[in-house]
């Protein structure tokens, strides 16, 4: 069984990345929870942990919507505002049109909830298209409008490109559904790392915040999912497990088992309560016309009963709708609400005993009937709520983002998810095909049911197919699905592949001498998105090997008379090999060394032996048998021949390429538009908030203050022409340019207004300031003087500052009065740069002077110099003669050639230096020194 490794990230990892080679958008990953009615996206990055992405209203989940009107785009909660209004340009719930052809039932049922829309055939695919003022537009397309806008969204919340996503889908999408979704993603130009079923999604949340309560022992969890549209319960179990290679212990989660409803869901019960509400209103209002054929009016009642059903099953409020109502209106549902669980118990061989635990997920889990149905199939069992129903599935998907993205390094937590429906190959055999090309159909399974994926590669043999043919891919038996699943499922034929070429090469290879057919062999891949690829396809052939020619036969043979010494080289060469590896190896072991060279020493005289004149002929004889003995026999050539492979979809054919670059093209020209939009309403905005603040301004005399009589009139005249204009003659077609001129005009004119009133304001500030400023400077200067015998400043430096702070203070004091005399609207007197300019030149100058006292060293007199030397120079002769003294006594007089005795040389060299009167250096000293 093949498992493939999904990380996560619990709350006390750390995350570790690589900046080498990678750019901050390589390294962030992001993953997107999918659902029919609801999105919730996530996001890792460098630096951050993971964390769900809050939309542009800062909540944590955006309805899964979009409008598309007059060329432009509404998504999320400011489409779910205009949704009732724009009922034929609203489109939700797309999901579930994913990969369907237009005669699913699935199809029929979205049809009957959204009749307001326009539907299209699409007669080359077969599938349902929309009609959106007269443009035909794909399900893969809007799809990709929505995650292209995902993207948009958590870049603008990561600061950075965001491109690595992994996406959420329900465990039984089938291979339709999931390339359909990855054609999405493709026209989104997103780089989808993988497609996650989202119980693993969910499982993978849950492990993470209990990787210590994992243990050898086997745990079994149930997770009963309620969305909008579905209902799945999914059994999952949890183990440690030992690695065999490195001894570690790392948990494994293992799906037992899945069941699964695709209609009954939250949704069913809005629908429910709206079919409620229409039916009071026609009982009690009277209407010419039929109030479900008015698109308006039945969008008004689903947003109603939207609101309704969480008020009703969040409080206990009474209304003319009560709960009990809403709960008789369900009860019916019930079956259809467990049966889920019991085809996921079914699947897992398990009894509901055997569970461990039950945890409720998604937001119809709230409904407090459906979680009284669950109890009752459970009995006492308890239900689990502290799964996250909203985050969940975002945050164990973001996990695997992190995992499968190249900048993060992340503990291991393996996983194996189910392959609920299997797969196989079928083929007519060869033997038994007829004229009409029936016969006898043989069923090859490939990947079968409650198979682990991602699986490793299969390869299937052709051994009797010597002619060109075909295989068919389809679904196998599914007998764990009821009728009703069968039909919502689809097509049970995934795809015909031919593979051509086979006679060409089979005639024009096995003509050739000794060509043996060995077979054909397809080779088939299921990805981790749970996606069936076919590699390819070639023809084996086997041919004996080449045959010597005579004179390569006698040159064997001549060898072979000699292959006695050449063997004993090889022997010897060997062991000289071996020895080397063993110094290589053995600098910490001599006697291995010491082993090797004796093993090679004394094969030395078995090869004098063997070769010697004596026993020539005996031991070439021997040798040339030995030899042939153990000559290998050479195994036949393997030959593998290419051969030519097409695939054609039979379930639902793939959107072509040149729709992918048109969906792409159309969403630039989009956003091309959108950009344009933005970039014009705020020109819009910033004209009218501008006109609008100057015509209040205009009347107050603080402003009138700095304004010229021509000013007024002026900035007056242009801001009523401005006013009409943009009430009178602006609309929707009014160009960018004209609100931007407009704007520059009355720009223009405040211009200088503008500098008239910032010198007004900032003045008093800086006249503070430099007042401040002297007073600190003249603090300084004082003292400055008093540390004058210490010489730290020189009186130049003093003067300069003096001088310079006189200068400041009498061109202040010239300045304040003459500006005292001017009115608002006159040039100012001084500007306040020519003021700050002033402020930082004193500045410069104090800290210049305050730097150098920090730093500076008090001089010392050169007398008081000389006294301290002469002291010390004292003390040290004292301590001296008393040590020549103490000398004397003890030892013996030493006496000299002639008998006179010797003095100590250092009392002699002392007393020299005393009667002279100096000192080493040639200091004289007067004797009051002394």
């Amino acid at each position: 069984m093949m498992h493939y490794s999904c990380i996560f990230l619990c709350l006390t990892t750390i995350i570790n990345t690589f900046f080498i080679t990678f750019s901050d958008a390589s390294l962030a990953a992001m993953s997107i929870d999918f659902g029919s009615q609801w999105i919730k996206m996530a996001l890792v990055k460098p630096g951050v942990p993971m964390e769900i992405v809050l939309n542009e209203e800062a909540r944590r989940k955006t309805p899964n919507l979009i409008i598309i009107k007059d060329n432009e785009r509404l998504f999320g909660d400011a489409a779910l505002t205009y949704s009732v209004k724009h009922s034929n340009n609203s489109f939700t719930h797309l999901v579930d049109l994913l990969g369907k052809k237009i005669d699913n039932p699935i199809v029929s049922l979205y049809k009957q909830r959204f009749p307001h829309l326009k539907f299209i055939l699409d007669d080359t695919r077969g599938v349902m298209q929309f009609d959106v003022d007269g443009e035909i537009y794909s399900v893969e397309s809007i799809v990709a409008m929505i995650l292209r806008r995902c993207r948009e969204v958590v870049e603008k919340f990561a600061k950075q490109p965001v491109r690595d996503v992994v996406i959420t889908v329900p465990a039984f999408f089938n291979q339709a559904e999931r390339r359909a979704l990855v054609a999405a993603a493709e026209i989104a130009e997103l780089n989808l790392l993988q497609l996650l079923n989202d119980h693993i999604a969910a499982g993978l949340n849950y492990g993470a915040f209990r990787r210590k309560e994992i243990t050898e022992s086997a745990q079994t969890l149930l997770i009963y999912d309620v969305g909008a549209t579905k209902v799945t319960a999914s059994v999952l179990e949890y183990v440690l497990v030992e690695e065999k290679k490195r001894g570690e212990k790392n948990p494994v989660m293992t799906t037992l088992g899945i069941g699964y409803n695709r209609v009954v869901g939250g949704f069913e019960i809005t629908q429910r309560l709206r079919d409620i509400f229409v039916s009071n209103f026609c009982k009690t209002k009277k209407t010419k016309t039929d109030i479900t054929r008015n698109s308006l009016s039945m969008a008004k009642m689903l947003k109603e009963a939207e609101h309704v059903k969480i008020v009703c099953f969040t409080d206990n409020f009474t209304m003319l709708v009560t709960r009990t109502m809403l709960e008789d209106a369900i009860r019916d549902l019930e079956v259809k609400l467990v049966q889920p669980i019991v085809d996921a118990l079914k699947m897992a061989g398990l009894s509901p005993e055997k569970i461990n635990q039950v945890v409720l997920m998604g937001g119809g889990s709230r409904v407090p009937l459906i979680q009284e149905f669950v109890q009752k199939f459970f009995k006492k069992k308890e239900l689990g709520k502290f799964l996250n129903t909203d985050d969940a599935i975002a945050m164990g998907a973001v996990y695997q983002a992190a995992h499968l993205s190249k900048g993060f390094k992340v503990k291991k937590f393996d996983v194996r998810d189910l392959q609920i429906f299997p797969v196989q190959v079928d083929f007519i055999s060869a033997h038994s095909k007829d004229e009409a090309g029936a016969g006898r159909i043989i069923h090859r399974p490939i990947y079968p049911i409650k198979s682990f994926i991602p699986a490793s590669k299969k390869v299937l043999s052709f051994t009797s197919f010597t002619e060109d043919f075909s295989v068919n891919v389809n679904y196998g038996e599914m007998k764990q699905l009821n009728a009703d699943q069968l039909m919502e499922f689809g097509s049970l034929n995934i795809s015909e592949i031919k593979i051509s070429g086979v006679t060409d090469v089979y005639v024009r290879e096995t003509a050739k001498e000794g060509t043996v057919f060995k077979g054909i062999k397809a080779h088939f891949d299921l990805d981790n998105s749970g996606i069936l690829h076919v590699d390819g396809a070639e023809m084996l052939l086997e041919r004996p090997p080449k045959a010597e020619s005579t004179l390569a036969s006698l040159a064997g043979k001549i060898t072979g008379l000699f292959s006695s010494d050449s063997k004993i080289d090889e022997i010897s060469k060997g062991k000289s090999e071996e020895s080397l590896k063993s110094e290589e190896i053995s600098d910490k072991n001599h006697s291995t060394i010491d082993i090797a060279e004796n093993q090679t020493k004394t094969e030395k005289p078995v090869g004098d032996n063997v070769t010697s004149t004596s026993g020539r002929s005996a031991e070439a004889n021997k040798t040339t048998t030995n030899a042939a003995e153990t000559k290998r026999e050479e195994k036949p050539q393997q030959i593998k021949i290419s051969l030519k492979l097409m695939e054609s979809k039979m379930d639902v054919l793939p959107i072509l390429d040149s729709e992918i670059i048109a969906a792409k093209n159309r969403i630039v020209e989009f956003e091309r538009k959108e950009r344009e939009k933005a970039i014009r309403e705020e020109a819009h905005h910033n004209l009218e908030s501008l006109a609008i603040d100057l015509s209040d301004k205009l009347t107050q005399d603080e402003f009138m203050r700095f304004l010229t009589a021509d000013e007024h009139t002026v900035l007056q005249k242009e801001v009523s022409q401005v006013k009409a204009w943009l009430e009178d003659d602006v609309d929707s077609n009014t160009p960018t340019t004209e609100f931007v001129q407009n704007k520059k005009t009355i720009d223009e004119l405040l211009r200088p207004v503008k500098a008239r009133m910032i010198e007004d304001q900032e003045r008093p500030s800086v006249v503070t300031e430099l007042i401040s400023m002297f007073n600190h400077t003249e603090m300084f200067l004082l003292l400055a003087q008093n540390l004058s015998e210490a010489e730290v400043f020189t009186k130049v430096e003093i003067n300069t500052l003096s001088k310079l702070l006189d200068e400041t203070k009498d061109w202040l004091a010239e300045k304040m009065e003459l500006q005292n005399k001017l009115k608002p609207t006159d040039p100012p007197a001084f500007a306040v740069s020519e003021g700050k300019e002033k402020l930082m030149s004193l500045d410069r100058e104090v800290k210049y002077l305050l730097n150098k006292m920090k730093f500076a060293k008090p001089k010392v007199k050169k007398e008081e110099k000389t006294k301290e030397a002469a002291a010390e120079n004292n003390e040290t002769l004292s301590e001296t003669m008393e040590e020549s003294r103490t000398i004397s006594e003890e030892k013996p007089n030493e006496t000299s050639r002639d008998g006179q005795p010797i003095e100590d040389a250092t009392y002699v060299e002392k007393n020299e230096e005393l009667r002279n009167g100096e000192q080493k250096d040639g200091t004289i000293h007067d004797a009051s020194e002394l």
